[in-house]
């Protein structure tokens, strides 16, 4: 046996043969004569044709967080300036196949200096590339493997049109050399409740069909497990499965202390199963790739097909959280050198500000339409003094219930103050390790920085929670972290009042929480707290969790 270690990315454990990815599409020698017309009509076709691939898959994607990925990957294959760069290059020599090669390694070169969510498109071009190169070449688009029985899936990394597609009853697992705790792989396998590890350095030495388990939640891969072994990880998955299957109610811990177990979506599509409520949900899906925004009219519309989907339940909408990092051309921003710091989030509003007045104008009028129970909150808040005035704004459409998210180091230190306006806080756990480390969510090595159980991270939260005890308002977590049954022991502890995840996380934790007191997940939280790394943070709560399941089958 061989034992490996990545970063875990999804939870859940999973057993069996491994399989890697289908390699891409070799690129051929040059053409040695080029017909320039010939090209550009393969160009064009092949366009087409992969645009048409990744809708269909699009319109046949489990999650509705997959569909949108997959259609924005259609919008960049589209793009005019893409199919323009490609003729320029072909008039110079290049045939169909090198002319979109070279294009798009210039375009994930700009991306990769951009940094932030830019960066984060680089494996989406590669995978536009292979797709567009295959298409030109009459070869099958690269994509999983379909060995006829089920298997945990290997490769470098995963585009979202790999991931969009997954069959949870055939790919039991996936583990990625590459990538990290928040790309689109992990974010994909959560939402699907495939276990993955990411960041795995030796996976893609492992053989085809090599037995092989993983622990998503620790990142432990062992290569060359017995069948026993392979059988056992499998029992234990599906009777976690069924036990989920029978989980229902409020989040509680054993005691009947309410800890909310709410829901980030990005659509009503994402609502799946029973959820208390919504703790998340991402508007800047309706404005991506667009070259105007959307209509007052179209905003309603949207928000109310959510509202109506939950009629008396809480759903907190967060209003645009994009900018220089997410580029939208409507919004005309100036260049910057460093987009994660820079105009995002509610600081679009000081440039734009009709394009917040449009949305909270619209979640107003959705919400009157509807009998949901409406909170806003806004991104990228840094102080007290932006959080008044975003208060007030809300105040000012008749939105009476006004929050903010803690994702700046500095308004996790000053809660207390930025609650003397706002009505809530929720921390987004992902931005906030982001900017509390100095790391960048998408460089892979850094992705130990970007750990949850950071105790730096945990003393954030912490205070968080102490400011909303103080104040006597509810502090939420929707950040990926939530989402860890182990984790939400800790948050609870701390007193997190609730926890936003994807909808299939959300038996998990229920079933956590319900396993121990109040009492007791403070006890865990303080071991974590103590702690003075991850991996102390972590063995010191399976400490007292042990210990107190010994007391609890003494008594």
């Amino acid at each position: 046996m061989r034992e490996l270690r990545g970063v875990g990315a999804s939870p859940g454990g999973a057993a069996g043969p491994v399989y890697r990815l289908a390699p891409p599409p070799a690129l051929p020698p040059l053409a040695e004569t080029v017909d320039p017309e010939a090209e550009k009509t393969a160009v064009r076709a092949a366009v087409l044709a992969v645009a048409a691939d990744l809708t269909r898959r699009a319109d046949i994607a489990l999650e509705a967080t997959a569909a949108e990925v997959l259609r924005a990957q259609v919008m960049m294959v589209q793009d005019e300036t893409l199919i323009d760069a490609a003729d320029i290059a072909i008039d110079g020599g290049a045939d169909a196949p090198h002319a979109i090669t070279d294009v798009l390694a210039e375009h994930r070169a700009v991306f990769e200096a951009a940094g932030g969510y830019l960066a984060e498109r680089v494996s989406d071009l590669d995978d536009l590339r292979d797709r567009l190169v295959a298409a030109c070449l009459g070869q099958p688009m690269p994509g999983v493997p379909d060995p006829g029985h089920p298997y945990l899936l290997v490769a470098r990394d995963l585009a979202p049109a790999d991931t969009a597609g997954l069959q949870p009853a055939l790919v039991l697992g996936l583990v990625t050399a590459e990538g990290g705790p928040t790309s689109h792989t992990a974010i994909l396998a959560r939402t699907l409740g495939i276990p993955a590890v990411v960041r795995c350095p030796g996976i893609l030495d492992v053989p085809d069909g090599t037995l092989t388990s993983l622990d998503g939640a620790s990142g432990v891969v062992v290569a060359g497990v017995s069948t026993e072994a392979v059988d056992t990880v499998n029992a234990d998955r599906l009777a976690e499965v069924e036990r989920r299957a029978r989980s229902h109610g409020p989040g509680r811990t054993a005691d009947g202390h309410p800890v909310a177990l709410l829901a980030n979506i990005g659509s009503a599509r994402d609502l799946t199963g029973e959820v208390e409520g919504v703790g998340l949900f991402r508007t800047e899906l309706l404005y991506l790739d667009r070259s105007d925004p959307p209509s007052h009219e179209e905003q309603v519309a949207a928000y109310r097909d959510v509202f109506a989907a939950l009629p008396g339940r809480k759903i907190v909408v967060r209003t645009l959280d994009a900018g220089a990092d997410k580029p939208l051309p409507f919004l005309r921003l100036a260049d910057e050198p460093n987009p994660a710091l820079g105009i995002r989030g509610l600081r679009v509003a000081r440039q734009t500000p009709s394009v917040l007045s449009t949305q909270l104008g619209a979640i107003a009028a959705a919400a009157a339409a509807t009998d949901a129970d409406v909170w806003v909150m806004a991104p990228m808040v840094a102080t007290a003094t932006e959080a008044a005035a975003f208060t007030e704004s809300c105040r000012e459409h008749g939105l009476p219930t006004a929050g903010v998210m803690i994702e700046v180091p500095a308004a996790a230190l000053r809660a207390s103050q930025v609650l003397r306006h706002a009505d809530f806080i929720s921390v987004g756990t992902n931005d906030l390790s982001q900017y509390t480390f100095a790391a960048d969510r998408m460089c892979g090595d850094l992705a130990d920085l970007l750990d949850p159980w950071q105790p730096a991270l945990i003393a954030l939260l912490a205070s968080c929670a102490a400011a909303g005890v103080e104040a006597g308002k509810p502090v939420g977590v929707c950040g990926e972290s939530a989402a860890d049954p182990q984790f939400a022991l800790v948050l609870a502890g701390l007193g997190i009042t609730s926890l936003s995840m994807a909808p299939r996380s959300i038996p998990a934790v229920r079933e956590s929480l319900a396993a121990h007191t109040l009492n007791e997940c403070r006890q865990i939280a303080d071991a974590a707290l103590a702690a003075s790394s991850p991996q102390a943070a972590r063995a010191a709560v399976d400490g007292v969790v042990g210990r107190q399941a010994k007391i609890t089958v003494s008594h």
